[in-house]
Protein backbone atom coordinates (compact mmCIF):
# COMPACT_ATOMS: atom_id res chain seq x y z
CA UNK A 1 0.00 0.00 0.00
CA UNK A 2 2.74 2.26 0.08
CA UNK A 3 3.67 2.26 -3.56
CA UNK A 4 -0.20 3.37 -3.90
CA UNK A 5 0.40 6.24 -1.78
CA UNK A 6 3.60 7.32 -3.58
CA UNK A 7 2.73 6.65 -7.36
CA UNK A 8 -1.07 7.30 -7.39
CA UNK A 9 -1.67 10.63 -5.66
CA UNK A 10 0.79 12.57 -8.03
CA UNK A 11 -0.71 11.20 -11.00
CA UNK A 12 -4.05 12.47 -9.62
CA UNK A 13 -3.25 15.95 -8.80
CA UNK A 14 -0.96 16.22 -12.25
CA UNK A 15 -4.02 15.46 -14.31
CA UNK A 16 -6.14 17.82 -12.44
CA UNK A 17 -3.04 20.99 -13.16
CA UNK A 18 -2.98 20.07 -16.60
CA UNK A 19 -6.84 20.82 -17.70
CA UNK A 20 -7.09 23.35 -14.68
CA UNK A 21 -9.54 25.83 -17.47
CA UNK A 22 -11.52 22.32 -18.17
CA UNK A 23 -14.32 20.55 -16.20
CA UNK A 24 -14.34 16.96 -17.25
CA UNK A 25 -16.65 15.42 -14.44
CA UNK A 26 -19.59 16.44 -12.86
CA UNK A 27 -19.42 18.79 -10.64
CA UNK A 28 -16.21 20.47 -11.68
CA UNK A 29 -12.93 18.98 -11.95
CA UNK A 30 -12.77 17.59 -8.31
CA UNK A 31 -16.33 17.08 -8.03
CA UNK A 32 -16.78 19.23 -5.06
CA UNK A 33 -18.70 21.91 -6.83
CA UNK A 34 -16.20 24.13 -6.54
CA UNK A 35 -14.60 26.76 -9.63
CA UNK A 36 -12.20 29.37 -9.44
CA UNK A 37 -13.19 30.73 -12.54
CA UNK A 38 -15.17 34.14 -13.28
CA UNK A 39 -18.18 33.47 -14.89
CA UNK A 40 -20.81 35.74 -15.91
CA UNK A 41 -23.07 36.97 -13.41
CA UNK A 42 -26.37 37.58 -16.33
CA UNK A 43 -27.56 36.37 -19.11
CA UNK A 44 -31.07 35.43 -21.11
CA UNK A 45 -32.11 34.49 -24.47
CA UNK A 46 -30.79 37.35 -26.10
CA UNK A 47 -28.09 38.45 -23.59
CA UNK A 48 -24.45 36.51 -23.28
CA UNK A 49 -25.61 33.50 -25.06
CA UNK A 50 -22.17 32.37 -27.22
CA UNK A 51 -24.32 29.65 -28.68
CA UNK A 52 -26.84 27.09 -28.76
CA UNK A 53 -27.04 23.16 -29.73
CA UNK A 54 -29.87 21.26 -29.95
CA UNK A 55 -30.12 18.12 -28.52
CA UNK A 56 -32.51 14.96 -29.59
CA UNK A 57 -33.32 13.83 -26.49
CA UNK A 58 -33.93 14.54 -22.89
CA UNK A 59 -31.97 14.12 -20.16
CA UNK A 60 -30.39 15.10 -16.47
CA UNK A 61 -26.68 14.61 -17.38
CA UNK A 62 -24.27 17.85 -16.94
CA UNK A 63 -22.36 18.89 -19.78
CA UNK A 64 -18.44 18.36 -19.11
CA UNK A 65 -15.81 20.21 -21.06
CA UNK A 66 -12.31 18.58 -21.96
CA UNK A 67 -9.21 19.62 -24.37
CA UNK A 68 -12.06 21.86 -26.61
CA UNK A 69 -14.73 19.47 -26.61
CA UNK A 70 -18.53 19.19 -24.58
CA UNK A 71 -19.93 15.91 -23.84
CA UNK A 72 -23.56 15.27 -22.80
CA UNK A 73 -25.64 12.40 -22.50
CA UNK A 74 -29.05 11.54 -24.03
CA UNK A 75 -31.12 8.92 -24.42
CA UNK A 76 -35.16 8.86 -26.09
CA UNK A 77 -37.73 8.29 -23.74
CA UNK A 78 -38.14 4.43 -24.29
CA UNK A 79 -34.31 3.92 -22.97
CA UNK A 80 -33.90 1.93 -26.33
CA UNK A 81 -31.14 4.62 -27.74
CA UNK A 82 -28.82 5.90 -25.26
CA UNK A 83 -26.01 8.09 -26.92
CA UNK A 84 -23.14 10.14 -26.02
CA UNK A 85 -22.82 13.23 -28.04
CA UNK A 86 -20.16 15.42 -28.79
CA UNK A 87 -19.38 18.94 -29.51
CA UNK A 88 -17.40 22.02 -30.32
CA UNK A 89 -16.96 24.34 -27.55
CA UNK A 90 -16.03 27.33 -29.70
CA UNK A 91 -19.03 26.72 -31.92
CA UNK A 92 -21.30 24.44 -30.86
CA UNK A 93 -21.42 22.28 -33.61
CA UNK A 94 -21.69 18.66 -33.22
CA UNK A 95 -18.50 16.89 -33.75
CA UNK A 96 -20.11 12.99 -33.33
CA UNK A 97 -22.27 10.93 -31.49
CA UNK A 98 -21.83 7.43 -30.45
CA UNK A 99 -25.58 5.60 -29.67
CA UNK A 100 -26.38 2.49 -27.83
CA UNK A 101 -29.09 0.20 -28.91
CA UNK A 102 -30.80 -1.82 -25.73
CA UNK A 103 -33.94 -3.26 -26.13
CA UNK A 104 -34.53 -4.92 -22.74
CA UNK A 105 -36.91 -2.85 -20.66
CA UNK A 106 -35.25 -1.32 -17.54
CA UNK A 107 -37.19 0.34 -15.10
CA UNK A 108 -37.29 4.27 -14.51
CA UNK A 109 -39.60 7.11 -13.49
CA UNK A 110 -41.17 9.67 -16.25
CA UNK A 111 -39.62 12.37 -14.29
CA UNK A 112 -35.94 10.70 -14.83
CA UNK A 113 -35.44 10.04 -18.52
CA UNK A 114 -32.59 7.66 -19.27
CA UNK A 115 -29.45 10.30 -19.92
CA UNK A 116 -29.74 10.98 -15.82
CA UNK A 117 -25.48 10.38 -15.76
CA UNK A 118 -22.84 12.58 -16.40
CA UNK A 119 -20.19 11.69 -18.85
CA UNK A 120 -16.20 11.59 -17.51
CA UNK A 121 -12.90 12.25 -19.30
CA UNK A 122 -9.46 12.22 -18.33
CA UNK A 123 -8.44 14.24 -21.72
CA UNK A 124 -7.64 11.74 -23.54
CA UNK A 125 -10.96 9.20 -23.15
CA UNK A 126 -14.20 10.00 -22.27
CA UNK A 127 -16.06 7.02 -20.21
CA UNK A 128 -20.06 7.31 -20.00
CA UNK A 129 -22.42 4.59 -17.94
CA UNK A 130 -26.03 3.87 -19.80
CA UNK A 131 -27.27 2.20 -16.70
CA UNK A 132 -28.15 -1.57 -17.44
CA UNK A 133 -26.75 -0.58 -21.24
CA UNK A 134 -23.42 -0.59 -19.98
CA UNK A 135 -20.11 1.09 -19.43
CA UNK A 136 -18.53 2.56 -22.24
CA UNK A 137 -15.28 4.11 -23.64
CA UNK A 138 -14.24 6.17 -26.16
CA UNK A 139 -11.42 8.51 -27.37
CA UNK A 140 -12.11 12.38 -28.11
CA UNK A 141 -13.00 11.45 -31.79
CA UNK A 142 -15.02 9.17 -30.77
CA UNK A 143 -13.80 5.76 -31.43
CA UNK A 144 -14.47 3.07 -29.42
CA UNK A 145 -11.95 1.43 -26.72
CA UNK A 146 -14.07 -0.30 -24.76
CA UNK A 147 -17.51 -1.57 -22.74
CA UNK A 148 -18.30 -3.04 -20.17
CA UNK A 149 -21.65 -5.14 -18.95
CA UNK A 150 -21.97 -4.11 -15.28
CA UNK A 151 -25.10 -5.73 -14.83
CA UNK A 152 -29.01 -4.53 -14.93
CA UNK A 153 -30.16 -1.69 -12.92
CA UNK A 154 -33.81 -2.50 -11.13
CA UNK A 155 -35.24 0.12 -9.51
CA UNK A 156 -38.72 1.98 -10.19
CA UNK A 157 -36.79 5.47 -9.97
CA UNK A 158 -34.01 4.60 -12.44
CA UNK A 159 -30.50 5.26 -11.98
CA UNK A 160 -28.53 8.62 -11.88
CA UNK A 161 -24.78 8.07 -10.58
CA UNK A 162 -21.65 9.29 -12.45
CA UNK A 163 -18.45 7.53 -13.23
CA UNK A 164 -15.30 8.99 -11.25
CA UNK A 165 -11.79 8.75 -13.12
CA UNK A 166 -8.92 8.59 -10.51
CA UNK A 167 -5.26 7.93 -12.61
CA UNK A 168 -5.59 4.60 -13.61
CA UNK A 169 -8.99 3.67 -13.28
CA UNK A 170 -12.59 4.32 -13.03
CA UNK A 171 -15.08 4.28 -9.81
CA UNK A 172 -18.80 3.34 -10.66
CA UNK A 173 -21.32 3.51 -7.78
CA UNK A 174 -23.48 0.52 -9.26
CA UNK A 175 -27.36 0.82 -8.25
CA UNK A 176 -30.23 1.46 -6.99
CA UNK A 177 -31.42 -1.55 -6.85
CA UNK A 178 -31.21 -5.14 -5.04
CA UNK A 179 -27.43 -5.74 -6.70
CA UNK A 180 -25.82 -2.63 -5.29
CA UNK A 181 -21.92 -2.13 -5.18
CA UNK A 182 -18.33 0.32 -5.81
CA UNK A 183 -17.10 -0.80 -8.47
CA UNK A 184 -13.07 -0.41 -10.05
CA UNK A 185 -12.50 -0.58 -13.41
CA UNK A 186 -8.81 -0.29 -15.66
CA UNK A 187 -9.11 3.18 -17.83
CA UNK A 188 -6.99 1.04 -20.57
CA UNK A 189 -8.62 -1.90 -20.87
CA UNK A 190 -12.01 -1.98 -19.28
CA UNK A 191 -11.28 -4.58 -17.08
CA UNK A 192 -12.22 -4.95 -13.34
CA UNK A 193 -9.66 -4.47 -10.60
CA UNK A 194 -12.29 -4.78 -7.44
CA UNK A 195 -15.65 -5.14 -6.98
CA UNK A 196 -17.41 -3.74 -3.40
CA UNK A 197 -20.62 -5.27 -2.95
CA UNK A 198 -22.98 -2.88 -0.86
CA UNK A 199 -25.40 -4.85 1.85
CA UNK A 200 -28.90 -3.93 2.47
CA UNK A 201 -30.40 -3.79 -1.17
CA UNK A 202 -32.88 -6.32 -0.44
CA UNK A 203 -34.32 -5.08 2.70
CA UNK A 204 -37.56 -4.89 5.34
CA UNK A 205 -38.64 -1.44 3.45
CA UNK A 206 -40.50 -2.07 0.17
CA UNK A 207 -37.95 -2.01 -2.53
CA UNK A 208 -38.90 1.49 -4.13
CA UNK A 209 -37.84 3.19 -0.65
CA UNK A 210 -34.13 2.16 -0.83
CA UNK A 211 -31.87 3.65 -3.32
CA UNK A 212 -28.62 5.84 -3.55
CA UNK A 213 -28.58 7.73 -6.73
CA UNK A 214 -24.93 8.88 -5.05
CA UNK A 215 -21.88 9.89 -7.51
CA UNK A 216 -18.50 9.46 -4.99
CA UNK A 217 -16.13 11.67 -4.37
CA UNK A 218 -12.62 11.55 -3.26
CA UNK A 219 -11.00 12.97 0.16
CA UNK A 220 -7.41 12.96 1.77
CA UNK A 221 -7.59 11.56 4.90
CA UNK A 222 -4.43 11.19 7.21
CA UNK A 223 -2.82 11.38 4.13
CA UNK A 224 -4.08 9.29 1.89
CA UNK A 225 -6.65 9.29 -0.69
CA UNK A 226 -10.19 7.88 0.04
CA UNK A 227 -13.45 7.19 -2.11
CA UNK A 228 -16.23 8.31 -0.30
CA UNK A 229 -19.75 7.62 -1.36
CA UNK A 230 -22.99 8.07 0.51
CA UNK A 231 -25.19 4.50 0.08
CA UNK A 232 -28.72 3.93 0.87
CA UNK A 233 -28.15 3.49 4.87
CA UNK A 234 -24.51 5.18 5.43
CA UNK A 235 -21.56 7.18 4.38
CA UNK A 236 -18.99 4.61 2.78
CA UNK A 237 -15.08 5.32 2.85
CA UNK A 238 -13.05 2.42 0.35
CA UNK A 239 -9.85 2.30 -0.52
CA UNK A 240 -8.82 3.40 -3.78
CA UNK A 241 -6.35 0.31 -4.48
CA UNK A 242 -8.61 -3.04 -3.54
CA UNK A 243 -11.85 -1.34 -2.91
CA UNK A 244 -11.78 -2.10 0.68
CA UNK A 245 -14.15 -0.41 3.45
CA UNK A 246 -12.28 1.55 5.21
CA UNK A 247 -14.56 3.25 7.33
CA UNK A 248 -18.52 3.77 7.70
CA UNK A 249 -20.95 6.26 9.37
CA UNK A 250 -25.06 5.87 10.40
CA UNK A 251 -27.75 7.68 9.66
CA UNK A 252 -29.05 8.19 6.87
CA UNK A 253 -32.10 6.15 6.48
CA UNK A 254 -35.61 8.13 7.99
CA UNK A 255 -39.04 6.73 9.02
CA UNK A 256 -40.11 7.03 4.87
CA UNK A 257 -37.28 5.73 3.41
CA UNK A 258 -33.45 4.98 2.79
CA UNK A 259 -33.43 7.13 0.22
CA UNK A 260 -30.11 9.42 -0.80
CA UNK A 261 -29.85 11.84 -3.89
CA UNK A 262 -26.83 13.53 -2.99
CA UNK A 263 -23.02 13.34 -2.83
CA UNK A 264 -21.27 13.66 0.06
CA UNK A 265 -19.64 17.19 1.01
CA UNK A 266 -16.12 17.35 2.36
CA UNK A 267 -14.67 20.38 4.36
CA UNK A 268 -10.71 19.66 5.96
CA UNK A 269 -11.28 16.52 8.34
CA UNK A 270 -15.40 17.18 7.96
CA UNK A 271 -18.07 15.56 6.17
CA UNK A 272 -22.08 16.48 5.59
CA UNK A 273 -24.28 14.19 4.23
CA UNK A 274 -27.85 14.67 3.39
CA UNK A 275 -30.72 11.77 2.92
CA UNK A 276 -33.61 12.28 0.01
CA UNK A 277 -37.41 12.23 0.31
CA UNK A 278 -37.07 14.74 3.61
CA UNK A 279 -34.36 12.27 5.29
CA UNK A 280 -31.78 13.56 7.79
CA UNK A 281 -28.79 15.76 7.53
CA UNK A 282 -25.33 15.08 9.38
CA UNK A 283 -22.03 15.50 10.06
CA UNK A 284 -19.00 13.64 10.68
CA UNK A 285 -15.59 13.45 11.25
CA UNK A 286 -13.32 11.62 8.05
CA UNK A 287 -11.24 8.41 8.90
CA UNK A 288 -11.07 6.03 11.20
CA UNK A 289 -11.62 2.31 11.53
CA UNK A 290 -14.94 0.08 10.78
CA UNK A 291 -18.04 1.48 12.09
CA UNK A 292 -17.39 4.64 13.58
CA UNK A 293 -20.94 5.73 13.66
CA UNK A 294 -20.33 6.63 17.67
CA UNK A 295 -17.20 8.20 17.99
CA UNK A 296 -16.82 10.04 14.52
CA UNK A 297 -20.70 11.38 14.04
CA UNK A 298 -21.06 14.84 15.02
CA UNK A 299 -24.60 15.71 14.25
CA UNK A 300 -27.70 14.64 12.86
CA UNK A 301 -30.85 16.49 11.98
CA UNK A 302 -34.20 14.69 10.96
CA UNK A 303 -36.67 17.22 12.05
CA UNK A 304 -38.46 19.28 9.14
CA UNK A 305 -36.57 18.40 6.37
CA UNK A 306 -36.95 19.24 2.46
CA UNK A 307 -36.76 16.81 -0.36
CA UNK A 308 -33.06 16.98 -1.58
CA UNK A 309 -31.88 16.18 -4.99
CA UNK A 310 -28.97 18.02 -5.57
CA UNK A 311 -25.55 18.12 -3.89
CA UNK A 312 -24.72 21.72 -1.53
CA UNK A 313 -21.55 23.09 -1.65
CA UNK A 314 -19.08 23.97 1.43
CA UNK A 315 -18.22 27.35 1.28
CA UNK A 316 -16.01 28.68 4.87
CA UNK A 317 -18.09 27.23 7.95
CA UNK A 318 -21.69 27.12 5.87
CA UNK A 319 -23.33 24.69 3.43
CA UNK A 320 -25.56 25.83 0.47
CA UNK A 321 -27.82 23.91 -0.89
CA UNK A 322 -30.91 24.42 -2.65
CA UNK A 323 -34.21 21.92 -2.75
CA UNK A 324 -36.13 20.11 -5.01
CA UNK A 325 -39.62 20.72 -2.58
CA UNK A 326 -40.52 22.84 -1.57
CA UNK A 327 -38.37 25.13 -3.67
CA UNK A 328 -35.91 26.68 -0.63
CA UNK A 329 -32.51 27.14 -0.49
CA UNK A 330 -30.58 27.09 2.82
CA UNK A 331 -27.67 27.52 4.57
CA UNK A 332 -25.97 25.40 7.09
CA UNK A 333 -23.87 25.77 9.76
CA UNK A 334 -21.33 22.59 9.52
CA UNK A 335 -19.97 22.30 12.80
CA UNK A 336 -23.05 22.02 14.30
CA UNK A 337 -25.76 21.65 11.85
CA UNK A 338 -27.68 24.96 12.74
CA UNK A 339 -29.82 26.27 10.10
CA UNK A 340 -28.57 29.81 9.46
CA UNK A 341 -31.29 30.81 6.99
CA UNK A 342 -33.65 29.38 4.59
CA UNK A 343 -35.18 31.29 2.14
CA UNK A 344 -37.49 30.44 -0.86
CA UNK A 345 -36.13 30.49 -4.37
CA UNK A 346 -37.70 33.20 -6.68
CA UNK A 347 -39.27 30.80 -9.58
CA UNK A 348 -39.75 27.29 -8.31
CA UNK A 349 -38.08 23.68 -7.14
CA UNK A 350 -34.47 23.06 -7.94
CA UNK A 351 -32.78 19.48 -9.05
CA UNK A 352 -29.61 21.05 -9.94
CA UNK A 353 -26.69 21.07 -7.78
CA UNK A 354 -25.66 24.38 -6.19
CA UNK A 355 -21.67 25.08 -7.25
CA UNK A 356 -19.25 28.16 -6.83
CA UNK A 357 -17.97 30.31 -9.49
CA UNK A 358 -15.35 32.60 -7.70
CA UNK A 359 -17.08 34.85 -5.48
CA UNK A 360 -20.74 33.14 -6.22
CA UNK A 361 -23.38 30.42 -6.41
CA UNK A 362 -25.22 28.85 -8.91
CA UNK A 363 -28.06 26.95 -9.13
CA UNK A 364 -30.27 26.16 -12.05
CA UNK A 365 -34.40 25.58 -11.16
CA UNK A 366 -36.68 23.37 -12.78
CA UNK A 367 -38.06 25.94 -15.00
CA UNK A 368 -34.24 26.75 -16.50
CA UNK A 369 -33.39 29.67 -14.26
CA UNK A 370 -30.39 29.98 -13.05
CA UNK A 371 -30.40 32.09 -9.77
CA UNK A 372 -27.19 33.45 -8.46
CA UNK A 373 -26.09 34.12 -4.89
CA UNK A 374 -23.25 35.61 -2.59
CA UNK A 375 -22.25 32.75 -0.15
CA UNK A 376 -23.16 34.80 2.97
CA UNK A 377 -24.42 33.37 6.47
CA UNK A 378 -26.13 36.09 6.94
CA UNK A 379 -28.76 36.12 4.65
CA UNK A 380 -30.34 34.76 1.31
CA UNK A 381 -28.49 37.56 -0.87
CA UNK A 382 -29.61 37.10 -4.51
CA UNK A 383 -27.37 38.51 -7.65
CA UNK A 384 -29.54 37.47 -10.71
CA UNK A 385 -31.72 35.16 -11.60
CA UNK A 386 -31.34 34.13 -15.73
CA UNK A 387 -34.60 32.79 -17.52
CA UNK A 388 -33.59 30.83 -20.68
CA UNK A 389 -36.88 29.66 -21.12
CA UNK A 390 -36.46 26.00 -21.64
CA UNK A 391 -36.68 22.79 -18.38
CA UNK A 392 -33.65 21.75 -16.97
CA UNK A 393 -32.98 19.08 -14.28
CA UNK A 394 -29.32 19.41 -14.90
CA UNK A 395 -26.42 21.69 -13.32
CA UNK A 396 -24.09 24.25 -14.71
CA UNK A 397 -20.07 23.40 -15.58
CA UNK A 398 -18.13 26.34 -15.57
CA UNK A 399 -14.97 26.63 -18.02
CA UNK A 400 -12.21 29.06 -18.82
CA UNK A 401 -14.73 31.79 -18.37
CA UNK A 402 -17.51 30.48 -19.28
CA UNK A 403 -21.14 28.40 -17.89
CA UNK A 404 -22.47 25.66 -20.25
CA UNK A 405 -25.70 24.53 -18.97
CA UNK A 406 -28.17 21.53 -20.37
CA UNK A 407 -31.81 21.63 -20.73
CA UNK A 408 -34.30 19.20 -22.26
CA UNK A 409 -33.84 20.03 -25.26
CA UNK A 410 -30.71 22.45 -25.92
CA UNK A 411 -27.13 22.53 -24.33
CA UNK A 412 -26.27 26.38 -24.14
CA UNK A 413 -22.60 28.05 -23.60
CA UNK A 414 -22.82 31.18 -21.76
CA UNK A 415 -20.18 34.13 -22.19
CA UNK A 416 -19.30 37.27 -21.73
CA UNK A 417 -18.33 39.96 -25.05
CA UNK A 418 -14.91 39.52 -25.59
Amino acid sequence: MQYWKIVLVPICLASLTVQAADSPSFRGPRGDGQSTEQVPLRWGPQMNVKWRAALPHAGHGSPVISRGKVFVTCANAQGTQRGLYCFDRKTGKQSWSRVVAFEKVEPTHKTNPYGASTPVSDGQRVVVWHGSAGLFCYDHEGRPLWKLDPGDVKHIWGYASSPVIYADRVFLHHGPGVETFMLAVSIATGKVIWKTPEPGGANDRDPRMVASFSTPVLATVGGTDQLICSMATRVVAYDPGNGKVLWSVDGLPSPRGDLVYTSPLISGNIGVAMGGYQGPRMAFRLGGNGNVTKTHRLWRVEAKQPQRIGSGVIVGDHVYVANAGPGTVECIEVKTGKLAWQARLPSGNAWSSTVRAGDHLYVTDQGGTTHVFRPTPKKFDLVASNSIGEKSNATPAFSDGEIFLRTEAGLFCIAAPK
